[in-house]
């Protein structure tokens, strides 16, 4: 049913990375929940690690909006189903505002979210060296897409009081309203490694401080007023909220699946790797094996040594277990237990750092052994969307499914012999990845569950088949 949305909403976006968007949008979204607000997170793009800093300023769960890998059409939908209830929606953008999938025009970018969504924009601009330039520059953006409502500037790393009055000189005479000034405050930046930001589960206490920490930088730089009128200058958004159980109702859903209805044992226990090793996971996922009828229930390979009691299905996500390399072989009870639930064709759904720990080795430390592989660290970084169709049958996807998905590691893995494709990618370069093996599915590409429900929906089943 569609519905008209009435949620406020600002979309922070930057004229390039590093301008700051994740300080001012935590800062934001932490500031206005300490008022009161009911604050609904979200960010443009495949990202997982700053969803988590956005949960932690918010309390409710950070969700992505990716225009590539779930559709133009789901962006709004999703947008919904996050935001309902909610007095004000913050969303994060991606890269530059015009910047996004490769080779696709606006596909992607934080401008075609800010379209769909129907958001005013606020530019965050890296002040630190320029002064009546700023004002070029935002004109530039500002005049670019006539579709995307920009409706003020957030001024980063500004050196001095002069400094500021320059900056604002300048924008008043562009007729660009300035809605916030930060100093440059390196005490509140977030420390960083070879795929961005250390997450949330890593430094909890850390990241505690460093949100409280923004959210007065915030507060103190930003006017919050402005900034929440500016949000409520956004009309209704009208479309039809997503939610799992009406996506798995789609066609091809049993009807003892729609909705989480009774299956063949009751509900299989699906579990699900979580802790510091495992952080990337999108909510959704989660929300769909629950509404396709498994239990989830969420395990550290870190500290457990054994599944969860009744375990039928098995996902492993993304993360980092190159950095928890040695905690995560010396923990060689679990190592036994998933090499055992795999060998028994238990089904099992690996992306990236999952293929890591099922690997044979990563960077020489033992790993779980359900695959014919080694996985070593690299000085490459592979990045970028892909579009792929599933090679083989497998626990997750029905050959010849198709999905979009996201690569983004600074690993290799050296495979052997005895396992079949899982994906065969068709954009933007034509090769093979990943394995399938009994139940297995491993493979270094993200995706999201909301863009092809089946797969969630399938898993479910093949857990429920198990005894």
């Amino acid at each position: 049913m569609v519905t008209s949305l009435h949620v406020p909403r600002l979309v922070v976006a930057a004229p390039s990375s590093g301008s700051g968007k994740t300080t001012v949008a935590t800062g934001l979204m932490a500031a206005f929940a300490e008022r009161g607000l009911a604050v609904s997170p979200h960010k443009a793009g495949p990202d997982y690690i700053d969803p988590g800093y956005h949960a932690l300023a918010t309390g409710r769960p950070g969700r992505n909006l990716d225009a590539f890998m779930c559709g133009p059409e789901l962006v709004a939908p999703l947008f919904a189903h996050g935001a309902a209830g909610c007095d004000l929606a913050v969303v994060e953008g991606v890269m530059g505002l015009y910047d996004g999938a490769a080779g696709r025009g606006e596909l992607a970018s934080t401008a075609h979210v800010a379209k769909l969504l129907r958001a005013p924009v606020v530019l965050v601009v890296d002040a630190s060296s320029q002064s009546r330039s700023v004002a070029a520059l935002v004109h530039g953006f500002a005049s670019f897409d006539p579709q995307v409502r920009l409706g003020g500037v957030i001024l980063n790393k500004v050196g001095s009081d002069r400094h500021e009055a320059m900056l604002r000189e300048a924008l008043e005479e562009a007729g660009m309203p300035v809605l916030g000034v930060l100093r440059r405050a390196p005490q509140v930046a977030a420390p960083s490694r070879h795929l961005g930001l250390v997450p949330v589960a890593e430094r909890r206490s850390d990241a505690l401080a460093a949100v409280s920490a923004l959210a007065e930088q915030v507060r103190a730089g930003c006017d919050l007023d402005a900034l929440l009128a500016l949000a409520r200058t956004a009309p209704p958004l009208d479309c039809e909220p997503w939610s799992p159980q009406a996506a798995l109702a789609g066609p091809g859903a049993a009807d003892a699946l729609a909705g989480g209805g009774a299956l063949p044992g009751g509900r299989p226990v699906v579990a699900v790797a979580g802790g510091a090793a495992f952080t990337f996971s999108y909510a959704e996922h989660v929300e769909l094996l629950t509404a396709a009828g498994a239990e989830v229930v969420t395990f550290d390979p870190l500290r457990d040594e054994a599944l969860p009691a009744g375990t039928r299905g098995l996902v492993i996500g993304g993360g980092f277990p190159e950095v928890y390399a040695p905690e995560l072989s010396a923990n060689e009870k679990l190592r036994a237990a998933v090499a055992a639930f795999a060998a028994a064709g238990g089904p099992v759904a690996a992306e990236c750092a999952g293929l890591l720990y099922l690997a044979r080795s990563l960077d020489g430390k033992p790993m779980c052994g359900v695959l014919d592989a080694d996985a070593r660290m690299s000085e490459r970084l592979t990045l970028g969307y892909r579009e792929a169709v599933a090679v083989s049958d497998s626990a997750l996807a029905a050959a010849g499914t198709r999905l979009r998905g996201h690569e983004f590691h600074r690993t290799v893995i050296e495979p052997g012999a005895g396992a079949a494709p899982a994906w065969g990618f068709t954009h933007p370069e034509r090769r093979v990845e990943g394995f399938v093996a009994g139940g297995v599915h491993a493979s270094y590409l993200h995706t999201h569950w909301a863009a092809e429900p089946s797969v969630a929906r399938r898993f479910v089943a093949a857990a429920a088949d198990r005894p």
